[in-house]
């Protein structure tokens, strides 16, 4: 294996070769509540919870949850927006004994489905939001889900009018069918926090999260988190802010918490670091640029993680030029690639670094850092963390390695990432290298100073806002379309989402004209928002390989072309 030629790009005082103590994740809660009892933990809509009562409400979800049930082998959904309840549930889950599985609002009934019998959750915490709680309230009927745990937003704010309010903009409350299968979330919490401590004695295989990540093909895989991968990931972040003098301290950060917390990102980034390092953690249940503006001004945040989408948004707000924002000390930007004028525009309005990272849900989020005082190259997304290696594989000889410099699949080792995807040998089998190196699917290269440059994917993947487009899913939902005779898909540039879906159709012989307009509703109930087709050009016949399949090749290369003037 190559030298760790990064180290040497290290800033002074971080380590690359550290000792991370493989625990249970609850414990990063019970350690920081031990130590900072008193310390503001969460934020949300005027009301503030102690790590101290953090902790005591996450034990009484623990005791409620062995009520019902919950141990070992236990696996336990969550369905919530970005509000105190999933923290909540989170830990006590996992102090249950079971096992946390996420669910993004956004999926399309299909894949809800999936993900519910395929990760085996029969028991599943949402709210009673107009947004959400319906979707989960169908899937009672329709799959193995027996319990649902529903919360209110309002449980959660100060009580007053003014916040009452801003909750009510969230949208509708929904009817409850209040009955055997429904528990309220106060129910759940309403005993002594009693719960029966469940020991994990291999803390580097016992599972905590299956985090559901989709595919080129098929349905979404479930990555295998242990209780390890999700340590490793916040203790190789807290290493990068070391230094002299450190980045951040202990017991004095607020983190403005914005990204939705079923994204492994945010998972990691704002919740699991955030407590590691008793931070303050304010929520936001959405973006909402002024929101995010008005309070990293009042509650002098330190620390905001987002994706690229929103400094744009940030930047573009009439306001930004009034807001006092010299608080930051820390901002990141990961789920797409970060654009260079952005960064700039940024950095020089704050005075604080926006800088990028790399990772994805099968490394538990972590991969790669730009350090906060340290060079920062165009086009790169930085270096490998601590603790993690990153070797090239040969594009056209995969059971070899590229020399430092050449371009080939990033291949990534570490204590933070998966053992493979759950109930799924043949997919965990291809993501594996020769010698236990993960393939990522992404390709680029490495230069003599240890930054990373990602040039392509294998993947046919699309990254929107941050999130996810499988083309499949939605020339799939296309093909359904009664007047659809050919379909493929391809991401287009998008100046504010980094990348938006076109569909390019071939209708049947005879049907009528189909508008953009009239293809997204059609797709609504197929596709989830962030899938939703954005730009739609029928043609008369596609670009076909000499084998005769679809070349989406020969369309990204048109768009490449039209994008650059160059038609």
């Amino acid at each position: 294996m190559e030298d760790p030629c990064w180290i040497k790009s290290y800033p002074t005082g971080v380590r690359w070769n550290i000792e991370i103590e493989p625990m249970p994740v609850q414990q990063l809660l019970d350690d920081t509540a031990a130590r900072w009892p008193d310390k503001p933990a969460l934020q949300f809509e005027g009301k503030r919870l102690s790590f101290a009562e953090l902790l005591a409400l996450s034990n009484r979800a623990a005791k409620g949850l062995q009520r019902l049930g919950v141990g070992p082998g236990v696996h336990v959904g969550l369905h919530l927006p970005n509000t105190p309840h999933h923290v909540i549930a989170f830990f006590g889950i996992l102090k249950a004994g079971g096992t946390v599985v996420n669910y993004s609002p956004l999926d399309a009934s299909t894949v809800l489905e999936h993900k519910i019998q395929d990760s085996c959750t029969d028991i599943l915490f949402t709210l009673d939001s107009a947004s959400l709680y319906p979707q989960m309230a169908q899937m009672l009927d329709t799959t193995r889900l027996k319990r649902l745990i529903v919360g209110t937003v309002v449980e959660m704010t100060d009580g007053s009018d003014s916040a009452v309010e801003r909750v009510a903009a969230y949208g509708p409350r929904a009817e409850i069918r209040w009955d055997g299968r429904h528990l309220s979330f106060a129910q759940l919490l309403d005993n002594d926090g009693g719960f029966v401590p469940r020991a994990i004695p291999d803390p580097l295989h016992a599972l905590a999260v299956l985090q559901y990540t989709g595919g080129t093909t098929g349905l979404p895989k479930g990555a295998m988190l242990s209780h390890a991968n999700l340590v490793a990931a916040v203790a190789q972040l807290r290493e990068t802010m070391q230094g002299e003098p450190p980045v951040l301290t202990e017991g004095e950060e607020r983190i403005l918490a914005v990204l939705p917390p079923f994204h492994i990102y945010a998972l990691t980034v704002n919740m699991l670091f955030g407590i590691l390092n008793a931070a303050e953690i304010i929520q936001h249940a959405r973006f909402d640029a002024a929101a995010v503006l008005a309070d990293i001004e009042r509650h002098k945040v330190t620390c905001f993680p987002g994706v690229p989408t929103m400094f744009t948004a940030l930047l573009n707000h009439p306001g930004i030029g009034r807001c006092d924002l010299t608080s930051l000390k820390f901002c990141n930007s990961g789920g797409a690639p970060l654009p260079q004028e952005v960064a700039q525009r940024f950095s020089a309005l704050t005075g604080c670094a926006l800088i990028e990272g790399w990772g994805m849900t099968e490394t538990t989020a972590t991969g790669t850092y730009t350090p906060v005082r340290g060079v920062h190259k165009a086009g790169s997304c930085g270096l490998p963390l601590p603790g993690i290696t990153i070797r090239m594989l040969d594009l056209s000889t995969p059971s070899r390695y590229v020399p430092r410099g050449d371009t080939g699949e990033i291949c990534i080792k570490g204590l933070n990432v998966t053992s493979g995807y759950w109930n799924n040998r043949s997919a965990t089998d291809d993501m594996t290298t020769f010698d236990g190196f993960m393939r990522t699917g992404d390709v680029g290269h490495m230069d003599e100073d240890g930054y990373v440059f990602i040039v392509d994917r294998t993947k046919d993947m699309l990254l929107c806002s941050g999130y996810n487009v499988y083309p499949r899913v939605l020339e799939e939902a296309i093909y359904q379309h009664p007047d659809v005779y050919e379909a493929a898909v391809v991401g287009i540039p998008d100046a504010y989402r980094g990348q938006s879906p076109k569909a390019f159709v071939v209708l049947k012989a005879g049907a009528p004209p189909l508008a953009l307009a009239e293809l997204q509703a059609f797709l609504k109930d197929k596709l989830g928002k962030h899938e939703m087709v954005q730009a739609l050009e029928i043609r008369e016949a596609l670009p076909k390989t000499p084998v005769g399949k679809i070349s989406k090749k020969e369309l990204r290369n048109e768009q490449k072309t039209a994008a650059a003037g160059l038609e």
